[in-house]
């Protein structure tokens, strides 16, 4: 297997995890922003006949999404044999249909973009809606899974709530109904779900929150793809607690975290945030927040690429 990994600058800790998982070391690349906030790329190494993977997530999305796409036009100069963008963060995903008049599907267009420049595969993981997947029609697409890796980590952290039966999964809104049942099914025998029903007026504000589901006497963990702003995540533990839950936990995959995020998740009732490292985080993130890695995820899906075998192994956990 002849391929090279190169990280794009927005996340080195987990493409640096990635590589060492693959066995391969991360190939060398220049990457700077000018003064003007213009991007600029070089790769250091030959990259003619080979397989090119290219990690790079995207938040804060603009000047990230500019270095991708520069990247992978480099790639495809240099005569690298197969391009793989790997974006463990797919921003703009949740813009993934028009709701109202003459605004655009913004997450078509990135796809429309990556496909144009000559991308042969693109890696996430976690898409918000998974048909965002249907938006490229040459390229590849693999999708991964954070719930593998998660269920490892709960089942060892609520091992004495799951053996008397005291975990309750939550979806903290309809549309992730699905996702939450996946976890309860995999994490307890009955399979308890608990829904809130949300009516939101402006992005990122709730005016209406209804508890559907029982959770009274229950240890409640709030199951999502991302976790934002969190003032709608703190909502929602609030109103946990207020129907009777002894403990109220979130996991999400995506730890986007704008704005007060940290601040909110500190003055909320929530005991501990399970988020994974698809986003890299400059500053320090809430003592209640604990990081979970897919680095090895992401290093398997790799290699099996490269192989030729199937990614469906990695859906699970052991």
């Amino acid at each position: 297997m002849d391929f090279r990994i190169f990280s794009l600058g927005s996340n080195d800790p987990l493409a640096e995890s990635m590589a060492k998982r693959a066995g391969v070391p991360l190939g060398a690349i220049k990457c700077k922003t000018f003064a003007d906030g213009e991007e600029y790329v070089q790769f250091q190494e030959n990259l003619r006949g080979r397989n090119v993977y290219l990690v790079q997530s995207t938040n804060s999305p603009a000047g990230n999404w500019a270095r991708l796409f520069l990247a992978i036009d480099a790639a495809r100069a240099a005569s690298a044999h197969e391009i793989t963008a790997v974006i463990p963060y797919f921003g703009y995903s949740r813009q993934d249909r028009k709701s109202k008049p003459r605004e655009p599907v913004s997450a078509r267009v990135f796809a429309m973009i990556l496909e144009s420049l000559g991308t042969d595969r693109v890696l996430t993981m976690d898409l918000h809606n998974d048909a965002i997947g249907g938006f490229f029609r040459m390229t590849n697409v693999d999708y991964l899974y954070a719930r593998p890796v998660f269920i490892a980590h709960l089942q060892a952290f609520f091992k004495d709530a799951l053996a008397q039966d005291e975990l309750v999964i939550v979806s903290p809104d309809a549309g992730g109904v699905v996702r939450a049942q996946s976890y309860a099914k995999r994490l307890m025998k009955a399979a308890d779900l608990a829904i809130i029903h949300k009516e939101r007026d402006i992005p990122n504000q709730i005016a209406r929150m209804k508890l559907i589901g029982e959770v009274r006497g229950k240890i409640a963990l709030i199951v999502d793809d991302m976790a934002d702003t969190c003032g709608t995540l703190a909502r929602a533990a609030s109103l946990l607690m207020e129907n009777g839950a002894k403990e109220v936990y979130a996991m999400t995959t995506h730890g986007v975290l704008s704005g007060d995020a940290n601040k909110n998740i500190d003055a909320s009732p929530i005991k501990k945030m399970f988020i994974t490292d698809t986003i890299a985080h400059a500053g320090a993130l809430s003592p209640k927040i604990e990081v979970v890695s897919v680095g090895d995820i992401f290093g398997d899906a790799i290699h099996r690429i490269e192989s030729g075998e199937s990614l469906s192994a990695l859906f699970e956990a052991e």
